[in-house]
């Protein structure tokens, strides 16, 4: 187009040399238009090469998230799994100790039924070993009234027959009549014993503030009465204030100070101690001695009624004493127990819990 152009300004410049000029500069002027939109094209046609690789790019981009996506739409999926495979596992699992729970609890059923059923012959026993022990008590309490009144007539008539009628027995007489008189006063003395062991068991309690220092030093204070030669060192710690029955408690007091002082009989100097320890928490109350002591193989022995670790000949009593300090202590909801070697004294221990009687 460019040459017909040229050819037929060529044809003008020889018509007319001017209008050949002006159509060169007419062709120049398009020419640079032409070129001028040439440019504007190729920089459109960038443009959009420049867009393409703008959106190529961004398509590249998005197939890229789009693999990511289906990546993690895999790595969700695994996970679900995964997580229905757990959930399954657990109410498997839940299923089991569900069963375990529901025969746990079967047997905890069938256990409870056994011990409301062993409570209830437990209980059942008691009442009746109660009733028996009330029966018992009744019973020795009634027989041992009854034997004091001949045991008073054969002492009464031994003993006129040692003072009237001595001049008319030779001396084996004599000592058979003697030996009758003191086993007479043994048997009272046993008889007197077993009634105070059944009334401590029979009797009401109170429930009151007790001064145990203070019955302890009247209970020395009357012993040293009974032998006052005797120069035995009591050490009573001041001040031990006790819940119980003041009555009882002097009782339990009597009983193993009055042990002490019995045991100590043959020691020089002779010393009984009254204070007081813990255990279990709780203050212990003890009586301790450096008396005659005992054996602890035979500590079982020592709170049986009719018990004794010493012959009477040696050390006098019935055997009732500590089985009384017992029952009494078990009353207060207590324990006691002793502790000792031959020779080398005893100690006894107890504590006191009030609780109400049933």
């Amino acid at each position: 187009m460019t040459g017909e152009i040229i050819r037929g300004a060529e044809r003008d410049q020889a018509a007319d040399p001017g209008s050949y000029a002006k159509a060169i500069l007419n062709i120049l002027a398009d020419f640079s238009d032409e070129k001028a939109r040439i440019h504007d094209t190729q920089k459109a046609t960038l443009n959009i090469l420049a867009d393409f690789s703008d959106e190529k790019a961004r398509f590249a981009g998005v197939q890229k998230a789009n693999l990511n996506i289906l990546e993690d739409s895999a790595g969700e999926k695994v996970w679900l799994e995964a997580t229905q495979q757990a959930t399954l596992n657990i109410l498997e699992d839940f299923g089991a100790e569900t069963q375990k729970v529901e025969q746990t609890n079967r047997e905890m059923a069938k256990e409870i039924a056994e011990r409301k059923r062993a409570e209830e012959a437990i209980k059942q026993l008691n009442a009746r070993l109660e009733l028996a022990n009330k029966e018992l008590e009744a019973f020795s309490y009634s027989v041992s009234h009854d034997l004091r009144a001949p045991l008073r007539w054969i002492d009464g008539f031994s003993q006129i027959l040692l003072e009237e009628y001595l001049d008319k027995l030779d001396d084996q007489g004599q000592q058979y009549l003697r030996q009758v008189r003191e086993s007479s006063q043994q048997m009272a003395q046993l008889i007197d014993d077993l009634i105070n062991l059944s009334r401590v068991t029979r009797a009401e309690m109170s429930k009151e503030p007790v001064d145990l220092s203070r019955i302890a030093e009247t209970v020395a204070e009357a012993l040293r009465k009974t032998q006052p030669d005797r120069a035995v060192e009591f050490v009573i710690e001041k001040g031990m204030m006790a819940q119980g029955d003041p009555r009882l408690l002097r009782v339990v007091l009597e009983n193993l100070l009055g042990n002490g002082w019995k045991y100590t009989g043959k020691r020089s100097p002779p010393r009984i101690e009254f204070g007081r320890t813990e255990q279990g928490g709780r203050p212990a109350y003890f009586v301790r001695d450096n008396g005659a002591g005992f054996d602890m193989a035979y500590v079982h022995k020592l709170f049986g009624a009719f018990q004794r670790l010493h012959a009477v000949s040696e050390f006098p009593g019935t055997g009732i004493g500590l089985a009384t300090v017992q029952r009494i202590i078990h009353r207060h909801g207590g324990r006691v127990w002793a502790e000792g070697a031959v020779e080398k004294g005893a100690t006894f221990y107890f504590t006191l819990e009030m609780r109400r009687e049933v």
